[in-house]
């Protein structure tokens, strides 16, 4: 056949401008492994041909925005137009293999539901060439992508089978299903491990080549630098750029990369762990206070089971107030709330923030029995509880501010979790030590942990000392607290210091 260049310099590396670019969301194994998935059938999502820019073009980052991310990747530009293509015959369909860049602007993420428009169709977020490669001088399985931030190489792969989730004859068939591929149209074919966050005065490259065929053919680096860009966003017209940590972690590739507090956390010091269970929270309340930490209660939650002891770090669960769009986008499936019960470690305590709102459980006797499961410390929510009764029974704490037959779909909708909340008035982080008993719960920063509860314990005995003296007919003034005689003889008996 016969292709026409367009003389729009976006196109320059282009047989002919394209009429769509299809992107895969996930291809390679080690990117699934990263994000602690697998897909067992490809997705994809449509990018606008007026997204493609020539090498060495400026990517913006709006003022505002914080995570633009790269994701350098294998473009293949089909050369004959095809339907329902065999698996077999796919390959005879690429006519060029060339390097690209999947910009994407995270910020922009989450009101687009996969479909990407807002975060990776914005003008020169895919980047293409600047050399092409024949397909016909080169088998789809053994090509190579690499990757370089400001000349650090951070992506290394190839399309060795054992490598991908679903090889580029797969992809090419599939796709073909559903749509019928046209001379020009690129597919955008995921991106390995290792992509991460641009900012403005980086410089990333791209290329593609094939490093075991004769002459080693290469597309050449394509470059892309990054700058910053207008933010003028308009309220009325559409959602506005917003980040959590989520989305921090996703475009990074790690809570470590992200500067975020690690989740999961590692299970507790056994010898850490036993002080907490010897330790009440009213002790721990009182030396956090002598520390400068005051707000560290989680009110109004009780056990739901007198005599109940909880100890464990926090993974966090955030609900959002009732709106119906909203449960209706995020409410049912495989949601947030499950997600949180379905993950949680050993040793974790979930703990959940319901703004304090009564009129609903939170969680009843299913997920309840799933966190024990798992071997979760136990759940804290300042919410309701179904089942409330049957849940008290069983082999894991669970405090609460009461019991309530209602689900989610009332006043309820389970948003995100593994970030920091709010609840029953007290911050949470992830990685937060939770501590309960019938007085209450309470928050303590991990890294006043063995100092508090060791001055708790300490207290303790102290106290029990003196409880002693008062049983025996001492008077409470110049014992409690003591002062200098009484503690003289205090540490006598106890072999303190003199």
């Amino acid at each position: 056949m016969t292709n026409t260049r367009s003389d729009d310099p976006r196109f320059a590396a282009l047989p002919l401008p394209p009429g769509k670019i299809i992107a895969v969301h996930l291809s390679y194994v080690s990117r699934s492994d990263q994000r602690g998935r697998r897909p067992a059938h490809p997705s994809y999502f449509l990018k606008p041909t007026s997204s493609i820019a020539a090498s060495r073009s400026d990517v913006a980052r709006p003022a505002g925005c914080e995570l633009l991310a790269f994701e350098g990747e294998i473009a293949l530009v089909v050369d004959t137009a095809g339907s329902r293509i065999s698996p077999e015959r796919a390959w005879d369909h690429v006519g060029w293999v060339t390097a690209a860049n999947d910009f994407g602007l995270y910020d922009l993420r989450a009101n687009d539901k996969g479909s990407n428009l807002r975060n990776k169709g914005r003008d020169g977020y895919t980047p293409l060439g600047p050399g092409l490669i024949d397909a016909r001088g080169v088998a789809p399985d053994a090509l190579r992508v690499r990757t370089w931030r400001n000349g650090e190489l951070v992506q290394d792969d190839t399309t060795a089978d054992a490598h991908m989730l679903f090889p580029f004859r797969q992809l090419i068939a599939d796709v073909s299903q559903h749509v019928t591929l046209e001379p020009g149209d690129i597919i955008v074919t995921g991106t390995p491990a290792g992509s991460s966050v641009a900012v403005p005065g980086d410089v990333v490259e791209v290329e593609v080549d094939a490093p075991s065929a004769d002459g080693a053919p290469t597309t050449g680096r394509l470059i892309s630098r990054v700058v910053e860009g207008p933010g003028d966003f308009d309220p009325d017209l559409g959602s506005l750029p917003a980040v959590d940590d989520h989305q921090r972690e996703e475009a990074w590739g790690s809570r470590e990369a992200a500067g975020l507090a690690p989740f999961g956390a590692p299970a507790m010091d056994p010898a850490l762990r036993a002080k907490f269970e010897r330790c009440p929270v009213a002790g721990l309340s009182q030396q956090l206070r002598k520390r400068g930490i005051r707000s560290c209660f989680i009110d109004g939650v009780q056990p739901l089971e007198k005599g109940a002891k909880l100890v464990g770090v926090a993974k966090t669960l955030r609900f959002v107030p009732l709106r119906e769009d909203l449960f209706s986008a995020h409410g049912g499936g495989y949601n947030a709330q499950k997600r949180c019960f379905d993950s949680v470690k050993e040793g974790e305590v979930i703990v959940i923030e319901a703004r304090g709102e009564r009129r609903s459980g939170t969680l009843g006797d299913i997920l309840a029995l799933r966190a024990q499961t798992r071997g979760a410390a136990g759940i804290v929510t300042d919410g309701g509880v179904r089942d409330s009764d049957l849940v008290a029974g069983f082999d894991i704490p669970v405090f609460a501010a009461g019991g309530h037959p209602a689900v989610l779909g009332r006043v309820h909708v389970p948003w995100e979790s593994d970030v920091t909340i709010a609840c029953g008035g007290a911050a949470v982080q992830p990685g937060d030590i939770i501590v309960g008993d019938d007085d209450g719960v309470i928050v303590v920063p991990p890294g006043l942990a063995e100092e508090a509860v060791d001055a708790a314990l300490a207290q303790e005995d102290e106290d029990d000392w003196i409880g002693a003296q008062v049983r025996r007919g001492a008077a409470v003034d110049g014992l409690f607290p003591m002062n200098a005689e009484w503690r003289a003889r205090y540490e006598a008996e106890s072999g303190g210091p003199a």
